[in-house]
């Protein structure tokens, strides 16, 4: 446990010189706050950016706090995945192609280990991003509109966190198996889609997949009730985020000469 405790600090210490620690809440956060500020603001943008007769009143339904983070989430779907991507693509591609990979496995460490420690580390910095920025959304939610019960928005967090764990198991996974960064990032941009689409269209035989997370989130959220899908959905989740990672090991034992 040492070894990956201490490959566990070293992943650390690169994210906070690369700034990573920084940057990926920030850029979370302005995406995450900008749906209840830009929703609560809609009449005023709409009225400032056409041209409306004058006299002219623009009145649109206020949304209820649950749809505004339910919107909140869709929005993180889409852009905050591709960021995810993005920001772990090159955990351990970068290293290969620097040849520092070859000095760090020429010591007694098993592959396990150094895959297992680039996930947790990675993981740690998507989940607290996303806490952050869900977070804020939340707060100012609460503040803009009605008052979200606080178990659900903890609900919703809890159960979207495996999409997001998902996805970088998928990454890390390409990225164990290929050198180029734009192909680990297309791929795995392409596969997380993929099951994104193919869920929305056959949705009824689809909800065993990770991608059913967010649907699950926006349900507990708008009906403070779980889909029928949810133990299958959760089940088969874990099982994968496992697998991918167990299976990313074993993939990386290929390039034990490096």
């Amino acid at each position: 446990m040492s070894t990956f405790f201490t490959l566990f600090r070293k992943e650390w210490l690169e994210a906070w010189r690369d700034k990573k620690l920084i940057w990926l809440p920030v850029v979370l956060c302005l995406l995450a706050v900008s749906q209840p500020i830009s929703t609560y603001f809609m009449p005023e943008i709409l009225e400032m950016a056409g041209n409306l007769p004058e006299g002219a009143v623009i009145e649109l339904p206020v949304p209820s706090g649950e749809e505004v983070l339910a919107g909140t989430l869709s929005q993180i779907g889409m852009v905050g995945t591709v960021i995810f991507v993005l920001s772990a693509m090159g955990v351990v591609s970068n290293e290969r192609n620097s040849g520092s990979l070859s000095l760090l496995m020429a010591r007694p460490v098993s592959p396990f280990e150094y895959i297992s420690s680039k996930w947790t580390a990675q993981a740690l910095i998507f989940l607290i991003s996303f806490t952050l920025s869900y977070g804020l959304s939340y707060y100012y939610t609460n503040l803009l509109f009605n008052e979200v019960k606080f178990h659900l928005f903890i609900s919703s967090l809890g159960v979207y966190s495996l999409w997001i764990l998902f996805t970088l198991s998928i990454t890390l996974l390409l990225g164990t198996m290929m050198k180029k960064n734009g192909g680990i990032a297309g791929m795995s941009i392409i596969i997380v889609a993929g099951l994104t689409v193919i869920g929305s269209f056959f949705p009824k035989f689809m909800g065993w997949s990770p991608s059913n997370a967010q649907n699950q989130a926006v349900s507990i959220l708008m009906t403070g009730k779980w889909e029928d899908s949810f133990g299958l959905m959760m089940f088969v989740s874990i099982a994968l985020i496992v697998g991918l990672v167990l299976l990313s090991s074993f993939a990386f034992k290929k390039y034990e000469s490096y």
